[in-house]
C-alpha cells in the first residue's frame, strides 16, 4: 500500500489494489481456486498451460493463467475462516465471482480411505467467521453448478470421490476432537465426532462454511473439494491425494467455463443436463 492516506473502510489504492492480497482488477480470472497452503498454489498452476505470479503478500500467493483454454487463478488463504473471508472479499472487489476451495480434510466415515476426495455439498458452521456476517441458522451451501463440475471432473479423471456435508471448525485440535497440549480436553469435544457421525457429516475441514456462507450472501458460486489426509474412526493419517485434488479443481474450472458458455449460447440462466 502507498504511504498516502486511504479510506479505513476500504483500504485499497486508487487503482483498487487490495490491501491484503495485493491484487488489482484484471489480474485474476472470474474463477479462483482457493488452497489454504501458499505452496499449493504453484503445485496447482504447474498443471496449467501457462501462468504468472500476480501477487505474493503475507499468506496470500496468487497465480493467474490458462488451463485447457479456460481463464483460471489460484489464491492461497492460509488456515481458517478469517483468512478465507479476507481473500474472498478482496477477490470479489476485483471481479471474481466463482470460488472453489482445494484442500485437505479428515473424514469421519470408516469406509472412506486416505487419499480419497470429498466434495462438499454444504457445511456445518462450527467456525466463527460466518457468524460475523449472518445469524447461525443461515445455511452454508455449495453451488449446485460447482458441485456438478467437481463431480464431472472427478469422474473424467477417474478419481475416487465422495459427496456429503462437511463440518468447518476454527480449531484443528479441540475443535476437531483432538486433545490439546498436555492432553487437555472438554466433554463436548470428546463427543463431537460421535454426534457429527450420527448426523451423517463426512469430514472436518476449516474454510468451506465461511466460503459457502459469504458466497451465498453475495450471490456468487462456490464449492469445495478436499483430499482425505486423516481417517478419524480408524486413527490413520497420511499426506496423500494432493495431486488428485489439484487435478480435480483445475478440471472443474474448465468444466464450469464450458457450462457457462453453453448457458450463454442457449440464453439460459441455469445449467441442466437436458441442455
Amino acid at each position: 500500500m502507498p504511504e498516502e492516506t486511504v479510506s479505513a473502510k476500504r483500504p485499497e489504492t486508487p487503482d483498487r489494489k487490495q490491501y491484503h492480497i495485493e491484487v488489482e482488477k484484471g489480474a485474476v480470472a472470474p474463477t479462483v481456486l482457493l488452497p489454504g497452503d501458499p505452496q499449493r498454489v504453484r503445485k496447482i498452476s504447474s498443471k496449467w498451460d501457462s501462468f504468472e505470479e500476480v501477487a505474493n503478500h503475507r499468506q496470500y500467493v496468487t497465480h493467474t493463467g490458462k488451463y485447457k483454454g479456460a481463464s483460471i487463478s489460484a489464491c492461497s488463504t492460509g488456515i481458517g475462516g478469517p483468512g478465507a473471508a479476507i481473500a474472498l472479499e478482496e477477490l470479489a472487489n476485483v471481479g471474481v465471482r466463482n470460488f472453489i476451495r482445494v484442500g485437505s480434510c479428515a473424514t469421519l466415515k470408516d469406509d472412506i480411505d486416505i487419499g480419497d476426495l470429498i466434495i462438499s455439498t454444504g457445511a456445518v458452521r462450527l467456525e466463527g467467521t460466518s457468524k460475523q456476517y449472518i445469524r447461525p441458522e443461515y445455511p452454508a451451501i455449495a453451488s449446485y453448478e460447482v458441485v456438478l463440475a467437481l463431480i464431472e471432473a472427478a469422474e473424467t479423471i477417474g478419481i475416487t470421490y465422495h459427496l456429503g456435508l462437511s463440518a468447518s471448525t476454527d480449531s484443528f485440535y479441540l475443535g476437531q476432537s483432538r486433545p490439546g497440549y498436555g492432553g487437555y480436553e472438554q466433554q463436548w469435544s470428546k463427543q463431537l465426532i460421535d454426534d457429527l457421525t450420527k448426523a451423517n457429516v463426512y469430514n472436518f475441514e476449516m474454510e468451506a462454511a465461511t466460503i459457502f456462507t459469504l458466497s451465498n450472501i453475495y450471490d456468487f458460486r462456490s464449492g469445495a473439494v478436499c483430499a482425505v489426509y486423516a481417517n478419524r474412526p480408524r486413527d490413520e493419517f497420511a499426506v496423500k491425494g494432493e495431486n488428485d485434488v489439484i487435478k480435480c479443481g483445475n478440471e472443474a474450472v474448465r468444466i464450469l467455463a464450458d457450462m457457462d458458455e453453453e448457458k450463454e449460447s442457449r440464453k439460459k440462466r441455469y445449467w441442466s443436463r437436458t441442455m
